[in-house]
């Protein structure tokens, strides 16, 4: 990526096109990233919501839920590493939340690297809490498991707002 963004990000819907965009974000992020392939048989899930942080015509980060009845799964949720610490994976899972909502969710889960921090500290600001771990789930670490209930409900939603 490499480039200071000076115009204000939009977020919007993630296409097939933007594949090879994820996909190096992906690269610069994960040891093990997901194909362009894996990324659009993930787009194409019928249960599956994509968005995309963009900039001045560049994708900066994305993000993906999976609803399955009342439940909300978090996918994936990357910025590239030239662009974080700008609130944009913040306004990203605002988005993911807001999209399965409207899909009839009430609660949120998600799986992060235990030793990763700074996602750990994003999740908790959205009222997410450990309730377990799965051991070497990343093959080279733990995945630590994060749910909060009750994202249908007014205390959250003015949370929500709080965190525009």
């Amino acid at each position: 990526m490499g480039t200071t963004v000076t115009s204000e990000p939009v977020l919007r819907r993630l296409t097939a096109s933007d594949a090879a965009d994820v996909a190096i974000i992906e690269g610069a992020s994960q040891p093990r990233p997901w194909t362009e392939q894996v990324i659009r048989d993930e787009l194409s899930g019928e249960n599956r919501i994509y968005l995309a942080m963009l900039a001045e015509g560049a994708l900066f980060g994305f993000g993906g839920v999976m609803v399955v009845g009342e439940e909300a799964h978090v996918t994936n949720l990357l910025v590239a590493p030239d662009q974080r610490r700008r609130g944009l994976a913040s306004r990203i899972l605002v988005g993911l939340i807001e999209a399965a909502l409207e899909r009839g969710a009430r609660h949120l889960t998600l799986e992060v690297r235990s030793r990763n921090g700074a996602a750990i500290s994003l999740y908790r600001k959205f009222g997410m809490a450990p309730v377990g771990i799965r051991k070497d789930y990343y093959g080279d670490d733990d995945a630590l498991i994060m749910w909060v209930y009750d994202i249908d409900s007014e205390a959250f939603s003015s949370h929500l707002e709080g965190l525009k």
